[in-house]
């Protein structure tokens, strides 16, 4: 019989899912950090604030998400739709994080 061979939907929920929650967890605890420590000057103040926001939504969602998944015994799924915004959210903080460090090492503080 194959069905040893194939991880069960559980299985397959809890290797996957449950990382991929620290995850976005995690991209968006820094990116929170960045933005509310710093001041990214190429990005206008209601930019920044409005980035913020969304971080901090997205990581209530995420974390709302996770606490469901625990809930239930870590055997609820997540819709990929909802995964979707946050994947992008990740890569536009990626870009903002990258974009300011390169801005960061170009323009050095002057004591």
């Amino acid at each position: 019989m194959m069905s040893h061979s194939n991880p069960t939907e559980q299985e397959l929920l809890k290797t996957i899912l449950e990382p991929l929650l620290e995850d976005f967890q995690y991209w968006f605890s820094r990116a929170r950090h960045l933005l509310e420590s710093e001041r990214i000057t190429f990005l206008s103040v209601e930019e920044q604030t409005d980035l913020l926001d969304r971080v901090k939504k997205n990581q209530q969602e995420v974390q709302t998400a996770k606490i469901l998944f625990e809930a239930t015994g870590k055997q609820a799924g997540i819709d990929t739709r909802a995964l979707v915004p946050w994947h992008k959210l990740v890569a536009e903080c990626w870009q903002v994080s990258m974009k300011w460090r390169s801005h960061k090492q170009e323009n050095p503080p002057t004591a």
